[in-house]
């Protein structure tokens, strides 16, 4: 499962470069993934963010933001989105509470400093990050710290918990209605249980997962057309008219800054 937090504003005279990485394997519930990332320059650059369905942690060293970023269902571009070298991490919603301490519902929509939610951790994950020498190395500091921090007798929903992978990990279209009947419980319930532990309904989860697996194709340099067939929408027209309104780009837009990165070797 591959997310795409965000893209330069305006395309940049170099790409960006990229390393991703997944964590240790204890920390999977509550952790996706980190990903590396440097401009071309290594100066901060001012990023819209895409809607996602993960907690992110920021932490850059380009520029001032080292920040947590909240699931959104829609673009975001505001001044704490600048920045240029640094590592992203991913969260789920077992994640923002056992790493956190807060639930996912409360940073829904939202962006906060890291120093706001890490406290004096924050200047202690930093400095030693930056004493790293290099991607890799940050990768297994970061798993190293974040196990020494997992609280692991927090109890997250399961049934909230099991539903958000199910529609993260489907290859099709998924229906609520048929999630709710395979899990036993009325749609309502399932709909309930999504807004108190996530702060975002499953229909939009559902529709934010699909929009991030087009992304993940349009990486790879797949076709528009593909891509709008094989995440499951109606046909071209709705592919075109749901990028737009997630990404606040056309489609084509969005494939020049998604296809304007360097994925490095690591």
């Amino acid at each position: 499962m591959s997310h795409v937090h965000s893209v330069p504003v305006r395309v940049q005279p170099e790409p960006c470069e990229t390393i991703v990485s997944l964590p240790h394997p204890r920390l999977r519930p509550y952790v996706v993934g980190y990903a590396g990332f440097r401009s071309g320059s290594g100066a901060a650059v001012r990023h819209r963010m895409l809607p996602m369905n993960l907690a992110t942690m920021i932490i850059d060293f380009a520029g001032p933001s080292r920040v947590i970023t909240g699931p959104r269902d829609g673009p975001t571009v505001h001044e704490q989105t600048a920045w240029g070298d640094g590592v992203s991490i991913g969260l789920t919603p077992a994640g923002a509470t056992a790493l956190l301490g807060v639930p996912m519902r409360e940073m829904t929509g939202g962006t906060f400093r890291l120093a706001e939610l890490l406290g004096d951790r924050e200047a202690e994950l930093v400095e030693r990050l930056g004493e790293a020498p290099d991607r890799p190395s940050w990768f297994r500091l970061l798993d190293e710290h974040l196990t020494a921090r997992l609280v692991t007798d927090t109890r997250p929903d399961r049934l909230t918990t099991h539903a958000w992978w199910r529609l993260q990990r489907s290859a099709h279209r998924l229906r609520i209605s048929a999630l709710a009947d395979e899990l036993g419980v009325s749609r309502r319930t399932l709909e309930l249980r999504f807004q108190r532990q996530i702060g975002l309904s499953p229909k939009t989860v559902a529709r934010i997962a699909r929009f991030q697996r087009a992304v993940h194709m349009l990486t790879r340099s797949a076709g528009l057309p593909r891509a709008a067939v094989e995440c499951g929408y109606a046909d071209q027209s709705h592919f075109n008219r749901e990028i737009r309104a997630m990404s606040g780009l056309t489609p084509t837009e969005l494939c020049a800054f998604l296809q304007y990165r360097n994925p490095a070797a690591g």
